[in-house]
């Protein structure tokens, strides 16, 4: 068993021409052979987001905090604490809170998960 308190978790500026200024991320845990997915926590400031990609394998979102958006190609929907979101494999999405107001949401991928950029 490993438990892990996520406020003492260093939040790390999120880098790479996938996200605006704005975004922090925690690892929660560290992905290694005995794992079967990709668990970190995702911290927007209010007007951030990351731009359109997609994942190689399902991502699941949980809101913790905050108002946001997530969308896709084809519809774009408010979300607070308590939302849980299922992007499939291949689905082109973005989210983030690109309003007034913060958002954080714990993300989940599967092991060895590939995300590409790509266009709305």
């Amino acid at each position: 068993m490993k438990v892990v308190k996520t406020g003492d978790i260093q939040k790390i500026p999120a880098s790479g021409a996938l996200f605006t200024p704005g975004v922090q991320r925690q690892v929660v845990f560290e992905p290694d052979d005995s794992q079967t997915f990709n668990f970190g926590i995702v911290n927007f400031g209010a007007h951030s987001r990351n731009k359109f990609h997609k994942h190689s394998t399902d991502q699941i979102l949980v809101i913790t905090d905050g108002t946001g958006v997530v969308a896709t190609d084809t519809e774009q929907r408010t979300v607070t604490a308590g939302d849980v979101i299922l992007f499939r494999a291949g689905e082109n999405h973005w989210h983030g809170a690109p309003g007034d107001t913060a958002m954080s949401h714990i993300a989940i991928t599967g092991k060895g998960s590939q995300t590409e950029q790509t266009e709305a």
